[in-house]
């Protein structure tokens, strides 16, 4: 198969991450708003060309107090760095169906190579007769190096937020006629 253009769909996609809190539990969170151009033949993704981008300020953590901290100049400092980007790099196979996707993340500005875990999940058509192609994604991330390091010390020993961000990104995508 030959490199088709697909068209992210959002209503079946989600970014989500988890990091570390108080360091005894996982705070979840996602990403409402986000795009992608992806330029491949799903069946082999050594040579497809994938950009992403997420709006910092969608963060979503069911908390309004928290979320209102993480887009402030303490964390994705929203205001002068209003978008994270990854544009793929490398692609590896190392399975059926299964990728390591380097790539340039920036985020607030820094600008680091990071390489996700991506699984094809299948491929078919809708009811309606559109063309669909599933993926996902899994990888980690140190928060500091992009400059989000602000903590608070804990009274037992330790920090409020851990250093790793864990990714979990769910992406569905259309085929673009």
């Amino acid at each position: 198969m030959t490199k088709t253009k697909w068209a992210l769909d959002p209503a079946h996609s989600s970014v989500d991450f988890s990091v570390r809190h108080m360091m005894i539990a996982n705070v979840k969170g996602t990403f409402n708003s986000f795009s992608a151009t992806i330029d491949a033949d799903p069946t082999d993704l050594t040579s497809a060309n994938i950009e992403f981008s997420v709006e910092t300020a969608s963060v979503d953590t069911r908390s309004k107090d928290r979320d209102a901290h993480l887009i402030s100049g303490d964390f994705f400092d929203v205001e002068n760095h209003p978008n994270m980007t990854f544009k793929a790099t490398k692609i590896n196979k190392t399975d059926v169906g299964e990728y390591d996707v380097t790539g340039a993340l920036t985020l607030r500005g820094i600008t680091k190579q990071e390489t996700f875990a991506v699984t094809f999940e299948g491929q078919g058509k809708d009811p309606w007769g559109n063309e669909k192609v599933g993926f996902s994604a899994q990888g980690t991330l140190n928060r500091s190096d992009y400059g989000l390091v602000w903590n608070a010390a804990l009274e037992t020993g330790g920090v409020l937020v851990g250093d790793k961000v864990k990714i979990n990104l769910q992406i569905q995508a259309a085929k673009v006629e």
